[in-house]
């Protein structure tokens, strides 16, 4: 095993790498075991097809030796290696397979140089910059396993309240060491600016990691290079993210314009819940509802529905049961109403939304229906408001249906997803 690794792209791209340098096999074992002829990867060079015996056992467990050392930072070793077989080969006048070790040399190097390989002690290590702007925080976390610079990931901590005070920052520090490194490797090394957490903490990194924990706040050379390109990416990141929030404010405030909501009232507690319907020709119904608050989907309060005792493919008879399900005991005093419902469907599904809600007393909750428009492009959609009967359609780029369409898809994305694991 080999990790961690700062996020899913740096593993495909190690994934890429094994195949790229040293072509070992990806397939599965019955794959593999009923192979009559080499596949696709082996036609493009990722793969030297033990399948079929175009490789040897020796060669082939060589290669994935070889891999094994890459990935666990003897990079030079591996590179002399490599060397060495292109020489045998070409004293043995076998010019073809000495190409062969001369093209992977070039590959191996090329990645090396690509990430920022140093030699030395620094095989392990983790860098860690905080940045902080517009009351968010950003701390970014970049890895280095095997002397490889594998990348980096940002975290934005939440409730994370004036940082700018000495205090308060080391504090947020301490608490995202804990968090982070209570179930992740705690490498030997840990480079960051800030001031060191208190003897405590680092005793207790000691005690997870089982060794000495060196933390590092002046580094030099490589060590500081590593530093200011993480504090550079907090700082890019931390950005990119107050500039999303911003755009996404500007939404909810234009939905509420929209909506008539203009009393004064903290738009971070509107609400929004989304339900669809997905199915195939009635098999597998499934129902979502998604929520939108804080200016920001929240995944976690996300719900899905299995829908049963109804006439397959009766969307409408669908519709009911979910809101009769997911609001019985919001009439009843329990749970959180919501301040708008939107329901993906037109005239139609707006109708059945509407019964059900007034049987259960909650006719007063705003409700819109996002029906399709013409050849489901984007941009035509049109609003049914709760009676059925009032048609909007507002500007494709208006900001109220921009956030209307992301809160519509991601419930769609949600009731399929489902309605799929169900059908399989």
């Amino acid at each position: 095993y080999f990790g961690p690794y700062p996020s899913a792209w740096s593993v495909r791209q190690a994934i890429g790498l094994l195949q790229k340098v040293f072509r070992l096999r990806t397939c599965e074992d019955s794959v593999f075991a009923n192979r009559s002829r080499p596949c696709l990867l082996h036609q493009i060079g990722r793969c030297t097809a033990p399948c079929v015996g175009l490789i040897d056992e020796a060669a082939y467990r060589r290669d994935v030796e070889d891999a094994v050392r890459f990935l666990g930072g003897e990079h030079q070793d591996v590179l002399d290696g490599l060397e060495r077989r292109m020489q045998e080969a070409a004293v043995e006048l076998r010019y073809e397979e000495a190409a062969v070790w001369r093209d992977r040399m070039a590959a191996l190097s090329g990645v090396l140089s690509q990430h920022s390989i140093e030699s030395g002690s620094d095989v392990e290590a983790d860098i860690i910059a905080v940045a902080a702007d517009g009351g968010r925080v950003c701390v970014d976390l970049a890895m280095v396993r095997g002397g490889r610079h594998l990348g980096d990931k940002a975290h934005f901590p939440l409730h994370a309240n004036d940082v700018d005070h000495a205090d308060a920052r080391a504090e947020l520090l301490e608490a995202f060491v804990v968090q982070h490194y209570a179930d992740a490797f705690v490498p030997p090394v840990i480079v960051c600016a800030e001031p060191k957490p208190s003897q405590a903490v680092m005793d207790w990194l000691e005690d997870r990691a089982g060794r000495a924990v060196s933390w590092v706040r002046q580094p030099r050379s490589a060590r500081r290079r590593w530093l200011e390109m993480a504090e550079s990416n907090a700082a890019i990141a931390l950005a990119r993210v107050l500039a999303e929030e911003g755009s996404q404010q500007a939404r909810t405030r234009a939905l509420a314009e929209v909506l008539g909501i203009t009393e004064d009232r903290d738009l971070a507690d509107l609400r929004i819940e989304c339900f669809d319907i997905s199915h195939t020709a009635g098999e597998a119904t499934q129902a979502s509802c998604v929520v939108y608050e804080s200016h920001a989907m929240q995944s976690s309060q996300y719900r899905r529905f299995n829908i049963t005792g109804i006439t397959p493919g009766d969307d409408y008879a669908a519709m009911r049961q979910v809101l009769e399900r997911r609001y019985d005991k919001v009439a009843a005093g329990e749970g959180v109403c919501p301040d708008l419902i939107l329901i993906d469907g037109g005239k139609g599904q707006v109708g059945a939304a509407r019964e059900i809600l007034a049987e259960i007393g909650l006719e007063s909750v705003a409700m819109i229906g996002v029906a399709k428009g013409e050849g489901r492009k984007a941009g035509l959609e049109s609003l049914v408001a709760a009676d059925g009967q009032t048609v909007t359609r507002l500007p494709a780029d208006h900001p109220a249906l921009h956030l209307i369409q992301e809160i519509r898809d991601e419930a769609h994305r949600f009731a399929i997803t489902a309605h799929r694991n169900r059908r399989s």
